[in-house]
């Protein structure tokens, strides 16, 4: 049985895994960083994965709709966003606004997915529509 090439195993590791954003480093252990990142771009073009920003990637479906790729995460784009966040080890809250609502002290709906951070942080999130919005924290 012939072995199973980059592409096959980080996909095959994709379906497996219990979360939805994934790094270049989660698959450093089956090849250098050139080849993971060819993989991960083929991976992209394939349809498997969605590039949220530089060196973040989430799990994709195809849009019946349109026929695009499009995030497939449990709490969509700002659920992929803050894993990615997290994953990245980077110390975020929600927004003012968005605890004003989750608290019940405001009926307004954030739309726009928006975090705090504490630290420095410069990468930007998108879906492609979307973008993170980032407050700093005093």
């Amino acid at each position: 049985m012939a072995s199973q090439s980059l592409k096959q195993k980080m996909a095959s590791r994709i379906a497996k895994a219990h979360r939805d954003v994934f790094l270049p480093r989660d698959f450093q252990a089956f090849a250098g960083e050139d080849q993971v990142l060819r993989a991960l771009r083929q991976l992209v073009a394939d349809g498997r994965l969605f590039r949220m920003g530089y060196g973040v990637y989430v799990r994709a479906t195809v849009s019946s709709l349109s026929g695009r790729p499009m995030i497939d995460s449990p709490n969509g784009f700002a659920g992929a966003a803050r894993q990615a966040l997290t994953r990245l080890k980077v110390d975020w809250e929600p927004s003012d606004n968005e605890r004003a609502y989750n608290e019940g002290r405001s009926t307004q709906i954030p739309v726009n997915p928006t975090v705090k951070i504490k630290g420095r942080f410069s990468r930007k999130l998108s879906d492609g529509r979307r973008e993170l919005r980032l407050e700093r924290s005093a």
